[in-house]
């Protein structure tokens, strides 16, 4: 699996409420910053995921995908396989069920080996 690959099948995973999905993505020792909180370790970002987020009928919209080493701004670099800690920034938005936009969002993961091992998410 590249890194836009694993990145794109975690907002799938979390878009349709796979949380088994996305436990496989993410490496176990993933951690996640935010503005509002951090999460150490995969159990931990999967349960509040699954329990404890405030809306969970959410969609994620992405307007775009930029990895690095693509030189042009684009995700052409499809091919990267996330082998030695591939970064992919992701630029959108997460909106209801109504299509109202709650957050806009950057997130910048690191991915290897085809695994998630760290987000950073920056909200507007």
């Amino acid at each position: 699996m590249t890194a836009t690959d694993a990145v794109r099948a975690y907002y799938g995973a979390l878009d349709a409420g796979d949380y088994g999905t996305l436990q496989e993505l993410l490496a176990s020792d993933f951690v996640q910053h935010r503005p509002d909180r951090s999460f150490e370790g995969r159990e931990a970002f999967v349960t509040f995921m699954r329990e404890a987020r405030p809306v969970h009928e959410t969609t994620h919209e992405v307007a775009g995908i930029f990895v690095e080493g693509a030189g042009d701004g684009s995700d052409a670099a499809d091919d990267a396989d996330g082998g030695e800690g591939t970064e992919v920034a992701v630029r959108g938005c997460v909106v209801d069920e109504n299509e109202q936009v709650l957050v806009n969002f950057v997130d910048v993961f690191t991915v290897e080996n085809g695994r998630i091992v760290a987000l950073r998410t920056y909200t507007r």
